[in-house]
C-alpha cells in the first residue's frame, strides 16, 4: 500500500476506534490495547517517509492537548499543521490511500497525512 503513495497523496494513522470508511484499504496493527500507538507508528513512519504536512483534528488539542503536542513535536518545528474538526477527518478519510489503524486507545489520536516530494530530489539552483 506505502509503495503506491506518491507527492500529495493523503493517508492516515488512526487509534483503535476509528470508523473506516468503505472501499479505503487498512492496514491493521493493533495487536492490543495502545499497542502500538499512533506514535510508535509515526516515528517508525517519519524515518523512511516524506511528510510535507498534517491534519488533525481540533478535538485532540481540546481532550488531549499533551498527546497533540507529543505528535507535532515528531516532526520538523517548519511543518505546516492544518487543524479540522473530527467530523471533517473523518469525511476526509474516505478519500486517502490507505488507513493503518493502531491500537491507540487515546482519543482523537488520528493523523491524515499528506505524502512529499522528499530532499532526495537533485536541483541544480
Amino acid at each position: 500500500a506505502f509503495s503506491k503513495i506518491g507527492h500529495m497523496d493523503e493517508f492516515m494513522i488512526v487509534d483503535a476506534g476509528f470508523p473506516f470508511p468503505s472501499g479505503v484499504r487498512i492496514i491493521d496493527l493493533a495487536i492490543s490495547k495502545n499497542k502500538p500507538t499512533v506514535n510508535d507508528v509515526l516515528m517508525a513512519l517519519i524515518q523512511n517517509f516524506s511528510i510535507e504536512k498534517i491534519v488533525i483534528s481540533n478535538e485532540i488539542g481540546i481532550h488531549n492537548p499533551m498527546k497533540l503536542k507529543e505528535i507535532v513535536d515528531l516532526f520538523n518545528i517548519n511543518m505546516p499543521v492544518e487543524m479540522i474538526s473530527h467530523v471533517d477527518l473523518k469525511r476526509r478519510s474516505s478519500n486517502v490511500k490507505v488507513i493503518v489503524r493502531t491500537g491507540d486507545f487515546t482519543t482523537f489520536s488520528n493523523i491524515l497525512l499528506i505524502s512529499g516530494a522528499g530532499n532526495q530530489w537533485f536541483t541544480e539552483i
